[in-house]
């Protein structure tokens, strides 16, 4: 089957985030650091606000488990925007090149709701998708198979015919990767953008 479609992830792959940009400046060891990241502000914790939990609650419940961490805890919804360092040039280019060559473009990314807006406001390319769901929105997360249903409905809204070995996935998150080939796309782990490059040619998009 030809490729007819073409899904991105956003963070990793379009936007370089990382709450690092934030927390080695409040905690300068990194050893400490990386304690409380993988223990406190845990990327299951961020899961639950991109999973629709609003961020007042997830951050009071997290306070009351970790309170000797309040202020650190609040830091990190407070300074979000700190963490969404820009673009990552070489994601976008990718972008750029598959719109040019009249590819059409979805993206599906885990974002909490809130935080979103930011994002499309500042950053108008994002408006250049044809569709965009946001795991806050719709209360659901990769690797879940009822975000891509979602994702898939959305696409057939614009493409009634379309099947599920016609549209790439691309996700710097291997397990997401791997839920989107297990539902017949073609999944790929971004790691580069060449390495990405180089697979979506091999699965015949010229661009």
């Amino acid at each position: 089957m030809a490729i007819k479609v073409v899904v991105f992830d956003l963070g990793g792959v379009v936007f370089d985030w990382s709450p690092e940009y934030v927390y080695k400046e409040l905690i300068p060891d990194d050893e400490e650091r990386k304690w409380f990241l993988t223990h406190v502000c845990k990327m299951d914790w961020v899961i639950l606000q991109d999973g629709g939990q609003t961020i007042e609650e997830g951050t009071e419940a997290l306070v009351a488990e970790f309170p000797d961490h309040e202020p650190l805890i609040r830091s990190f919804y407070a300074r979000w925007t700190e963490m969404l360092r820009g673009t990552l040039d070489e994601g976008v280019a990718l972008f750029e090149r598959l719109e040019a060559a009249g590819m059409p473009l979805f993206s599906l990314t885990n974002w909490s709701a809130q935080t979103f807006p930011y994002a499309w406001e500042k950053y108008p390319f994002l408006q250049r998708f044809r569709d965009i769901v946001v795991s806050g929105r719709v209360k659901l997360v990769k690797p879940d198979p009822a975000i891509f249903h979602e994702m898939f409905s959305r696409i057939r809204a614009h493409f009634p015919a379309v099947e599920p070995g016609e549209i790439v996935f691309i996700d710097d998150n291997k397990k997401n990767a791997e839920a989107a080939t297990a539902l017949g796309w073609h999944g790929i782990h971004h790691t580069s953008a060449v390495n990405t490059a180089r697979e979506l040619e091999t699965l015949g998009i010229a661009f």
